[in-house]
């Protein structure tokens, strides 16, 4: 069986976002280190390096924790510049650095860091906070905070379901 290539569904943009449903993606923010600890926990090297489509697990959990420290920089470029031009960046050849075939600890504790300060950051923002933007050059797009919020909440529980899918289909 092939890999599906949204094991937990695609992005769906919602638009600006009232702050009830805000609340509600800052908490999965919160929940997504935990969520990936409990997905690689007690798998061993090999199933680490075990792909999933054309990365590994392992490569799976580095490229989130560099993704989310992209992200969480992006959140601060955009509330103390005005719409700041980012910095994209090659997450293929990024996932492909010796870096990302090492220990996933490392990756789970910085993902657990980011995510600690972001929480703390995304909670004292106010509605005209999420309606900054930052600029991002690679889609020609300006992009909301609130929904840069969104992508980033569904990231973490896109990757954090391709884990899944690869212990569930190997039966670990």
């Amino acid at each position: 069986m092939h890999p599906p290539q949204w094991p937990a569904g695609p992005f769906v943009a919602e638009g600006p976002l009232a702050a009830a449903r805000r609340a509600e993606l800052v908490a999965e923010i919160v929940a997504a280190p935990a969520a990936f600890r409990t997905a690689t926990a007690g798998l061993s090297a090999e199933q680490l390096d075990t792909k999933y489509r054309n990365w590994t697990v392992r490569q799976i959990v580095h490229h989130v924790a560099d993704s989310h420290v992209n992200c969480y920089v992006r959140f601060k470029l955009a509330l103390t510049e005005d719409v700041p031009t980012i910095k994209p960046y090659d997450e293929t050849r990024w996932a492909a650095l010796p870096d990302s075939r090492g220990d996933v600890a490392a990756p789970l504790a910085l993902l657990e860091a980011v995510h600690a300060r972001w929480a703390l950051l995304l909670d004292t923002m106010t509605d005209a906070d999420f309606a900054r933007t930052f600029f991002h050059p690679e889609s020609n797009s300006t992009v909301r905070l609130d929904e840069a919020l969104a992508q980033y909440a569904w990231h973490g529980r896109h990757h954090a379901a391709q884990v899944r899918w690869v212990r569930e289909r190997n039966g670990w």
